[in-house]
Protein backbone atom coordinates (compact mmCIF):
# COMPACT_ATOMS: atom_id res chain seq x y z
CA UNK A 1 0.00 0.00 0.00
CA UNK A 2 1.49 3.83 -0.16
CA UNK A 3 2.07 5.98 2.19
CA UNK A 4 2.56 8.91 0.97
CA UNK A 5 4.72 11.38 3.54
CA UNK A 6 3.38 14.16 4.96
CA UNK A 7 4.81 16.43 7.93
CA UNK A 8 3.16 16.82 11.21
CA UNK A 9 2.66 20.59 10.58
CA UNK A 10 0.87 19.17 6.98
CA UNK A 11 -1.80 16.84 8.76
CA UNK A 12 -2.90 19.23 11.29
CA UNK A 13 -3.55 21.56 8.85
CA UNK A 14 -5.50 19.07 6.58
CA UNK A 15 -7.59 17.55 9.61
CA UNK A 16 -8.90 21.07 10.76
CA UNK A 17 -9.73 21.87 7.23
CA UNK A 18 -11.71 17.97 7.80
CA UNK A 19 -13.06 19.22 10.65
CA UNK A 20 -14.53 22.34 9.16
CA UNK A 21 -15.94 20.55 6.22
CA UNK A 22 -17.56 18.54 8.85
CA UNK A 23 -19.19 20.39 11.36
CA UNK A 24 -19.80 23.57 9.09
CA UNK A 25 -19.98 23.66 5.72
CA UNK A 26 -21.86 20.31 5.42
CA UNK A 27 -24.83 21.23 8.07
CA UNK A 28 -24.76 24.75 5.46
CA UNK A 29 -25.26 23.07 2.75
CA UNK A 30 -28.05 21.09 4.08
CA UNK A 31 -29.68 23.75 5.27
CA UNK A 32 -29.32 25.60 2.15
CA UNK A 33 -30.80 22.27 0.20
CA UNK A 34 -33.73 21.97 2.82
CA UNK A 35 -34.23 26.12 2.23
CA UNK A 36 -34.62 25.74 -1.55
CA UNK A 37 -36.39 22.49 -1.24
CA UNK A 38 -39.16 24.24 0.67
CA UNK A 39 -39.41 27.21 -2.20
CA UNK A 40 -41.35 24.40 -4.33
CA UNK A 41 -41.04 22.55 -8.02
CA UNK A 42 -37.27 20.91 -8.07
CA UNK A 43 -36.45 21.40 -11.53
CA UNK A 44 -36.43 24.80 -12.52
CA UNK A 45 -34.83 25.57 -8.85
CA UNK A 46 -31.36 27.24 -9.59
CA UNK A 47 -30.60 27.44 -5.31
CA UNK A 48 -31.62 23.62 -5.27
CA UNK A 49 -29.30 22.82 -7.82
CA UNK A 50 -26.59 25.05 -6.92
CA UNK A 51 -27.07 23.57 -2.92
CA UNK A 52 -26.83 20.06 -4.61
CA UNK A 53 -23.20 20.51 -6.55
CA UNK A 54 -22.06 22.74 -3.53
CA UNK A 55 -22.98 19.32 -1.76
CA UNK A 56 -21.29 17.01 -3.91
CA UNK A 57 -17.72 19.04 -4.00
CA UNK A 58 -18.13 18.88 -0.19
CA UNK A 59 -18.53 15.17 0.52
CA UNK A 60 -15.79 14.49 -2.12
CA UNK A 61 -12.88 16.78 -0.43
CA UNK A 62 -14.32 14.60 3.12
CA UNK A 63 -13.78 11.60 1.08
CA UNK A 64 -10.64 12.73 -0.16
CA UNK A 65 -9.49 14.33 2.94
CA UNK A 66 -10.36 10.81 5.40
CA UNK A 67 -8.80 8.75 2.99
CA UNK A 68 -5.72 10.45 2.20
CA UNK A 69 -5.06 11.10 6.12
CA UNK A 70 -5.58 7.28 6.71
CA UNK A 71 -2.70 6.32 4.12
CA UNK A 72 -0.34 9.06 4.92
CA UNK A 73 2.81 8.56 6.98
CA UNK A 74 3.10 11.62 9.31
CA UNK A 75 6.75 12.65 9.58
CA UNK A 76 8.16 14.94 12.46
CA UNK A 77 10.43 16.78 10.74
CA UNK A 78 12.21 18.44 13.46
CA UNK A 79 13.13 15.17 14.56
CA UNK A 80 15.13 13.69 11.23
CA UNK A 81 18.56 14.91 12.19
CA UNK A 82 19.50 15.38 8.42
CA UNK A 83 21.76 18.39 9.31
CA UNK A 84 22.49 20.48 6.31
CA UNK A 85 21.63 17.85 4.12
CA UNK A 86 18.41 18.91 2.22
CA UNK A 87 15.94 15.79 2.66
CA UNK A 88 12.21 15.64 2.84
CA UNK A 89 10.46 18.00 5.77
CA UNK A 90 13.35 20.57 5.26
CA UNK A 91 12.83 24.64 5.16
CA UNK A 92 15.55 25.72 2.35
CA UNK A 93 16.66 29.08 1.52
CA UNK A 94 17.80 29.88 -1.18
CA UNK A 95 19.13 32.78 -3.71
CA UNK A 96 18.89 33.15 -7.49
CA UNK A 97 22.24 33.20 -8.54
CA UNK A 98 20.83 35.53 -11.68
CA UNK A 99 18.78 38.14 -9.77
CA UNK A 100 20.32 37.80 -6.37
CA UNK A 101 16.53 37.14 -5.21
CA UNK A 102 16.14 35.46 -1.70
CA UNK A 103 13.60 32.51 -1.22
CA UNK A 104 12.75 29.66 1.27
CA UNK A 105 10.66 26.74 0.07
CA UNK A 106 9.84 24.21 2.70
CA UNK A 107 9.45 20.27 1.02
CA UNK A 108 6.94 18.28 1.74
CA UNK A 109 4.55 15.62 0.49
CA UNK A 110 2.09 15.97 -2.61
CA UNK A 111 -0.84 16.42 -0.26
CA UNK A 112 -0.13 19.18 1.76
CA UNK A 113 2.13 21.16 -1.26
CA UNK A 114 0.56 24.72 -1.59
CA UNK A 115 2.98 27.48 -3.62
CA UNK A 116 1.34 30.45 -1.46
CA UNK A 117 2.62 28.91 1.50
CA UNK A 118 6.04 28.08 -0.38
CA UNK A 119 5.18 24.47 0.23
CA UNK A 120 6.53 23.00 -2.58
CA UNK A 121 5.93 18.96 -3.18
CA UNK A 122 8.91 16.53 -2.69
CA UNK A 123 7.95 15.49 -6.70
CA UNK A 124 7.93 19.10 -7.92
CA UNK A 125 11.29 19.58 -9.89
CA UNK A 126 12.72 21.99 -8.00
CA UNK A 127 12.17 19.83 -4.85
CA UNK A 128 13.75 17.31 -6.58
CA UNK A 129 17.11 19.13 -7.80
CA UNK A 130 17.44 19.79 -4.13
CA UNK A 131 16.85 16.77 -2.55
CA UNK A 132 20.45 15.58 -1.33
CA UNK A 133 22.39 19.01 -1.99
CA UNK A 134 24.00 20.51 1.15
CA UNK A 135 24.00 23.98 2.27
CA UNK A 136 26.08 26.03 0.03
CA UNK A 137 26.07 23.95 -2.99
CA UNK A 138 24.63 25.72 -6.14
CA UNK A 139 21.72 23.97 -8.13
CA UNK A 140 20.67 24.14 -11.69
CA UNK A 141 17.17 24.24 -12.95
CA UNK A 142 15.91 23.12 -16.47
CA UNK A 143 12.57 25.87 -15.92
CA UNK A 144 10.31 26.33 -18.73
CA UNK A 145 11.20 30.38 -18.42
CA UNK A 146 15.05 28.77 -18.89
CA UNK A 147 17.93 27.74 -16.71
CA UNK A 148 17.46 28.84 -13.03
CA UNK A 149 20.82 28.69 -11.18
CA UNK A 150 20.45 28.91 -7.21
CA UNK A 151 22.89 28.48 -4.43
CA UNK A 152 21.69 26.75 -1.02
CA UNK A 153 22.13 29.35 1.82
CA UNK A 154 20.29 27.65 4.41
CA UNK A 155 19.02 24.19 5.54
CA UNK A 156 16.80 24.16 8.53
CA UNK A 157 14.45 21.48 10.07
CA UNK A 158 11.58 23.16 11.91
CA UNK A 159 8.04 22.16 12.70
Amino acid sequence: MNHPPITARGAARLRVELEELKSVKRPAVIQAISEARAHGDLKENAEYHAAREQQGFIEGRIKQLEGELSHAQIIDVTKLGAGDKVVFGATVDLIDLQTDQEITYQIVGDLEADIKLKLIAISSPIARALIGKHEGDEVTLEAPGGTKEYEITSVRYEG
